[in-house]
């Protein structure tokens, strides 16, 4: 496979399987991303540092050159409290579940040739591009969508700064305003 340098720069953890790259019966991948990658996707995701990314993957041979990978992305997130800014670690377990088929067969499946894109269903397979499914970028997609966006450390609570002076709020100068013009 030809690597494209835009695509290296977009995903930093590639592992590319072809449907030929699969025996009959399947084959177990487990993947331990190195130190590089991990922080190229920790740069990548916003996070302090990934100090633990690997991901446990079965993938079969479905039907005419399609491919189904299931499995399990793990990791340990290195973020920031949310309410206190102090440095936390996360767990981030995702399970996967995905049936790739080839574009062609995906159409013959129901959908017509018009000019216009079917609608996607949540549960529609993915396309198959150029046959080959990237277990690395599958990896670090299920892993973004298993971070936390608002990490928090246990027992921290948000509270609001008290005003110690009340001002009236903002539209007081307005009422002001308002009184000045009805007394003429």
């Amino acid at each position: 496979m030809r690597e494209h340098k835009s695509e290296r720069s977009i995903t930093p953890w590639r592992v590319p399987v072809t449907a030929e790259d699969i025996a009959e019966d399947g084959q177990h991948f487990a993947l331990i991303a190195d130190s590089d990658v991990r922080a190229a996707i920790a740069s990548m995701a916003g996070l302090r540092d990934l100090p633990r990314l690997q991901a446990d993957f079965e993938v079969t041979r479905q039907g005419l050159g399609g491919l189904r990978v299931v499995g399990r992305v793990s990791a340990a997130v290195g973020q920031n409290c949310v309410v206190t800014l102090e440095p936390l670690v996360n767990e981030v377990e995702e399970d996967v579940d995905l049936l790739f088929v080839p574009q062609s067969a995906e159409r013959a499946g129901g959908a017509e040739e018009t000019d216009s894109v079917p609608e996607a269903k949540w549960d529609d397979p993915e396309p198959l591009i150029g046959g080959i499914v990237d277990l690395g970028a599958l990896a670090t997609e299920f892993l973004i969508l298993g971070i936390d966006p608002y990490p928090r450390k246990p027992g921290a609570v948000f509270e609001a700064p008290r005003d110690s002076q009340s001002d009236g709020g903002p539209f007081v100068a307005l009422a002001g305003w308002a009184k000045g013009r009805d007394d003429h």
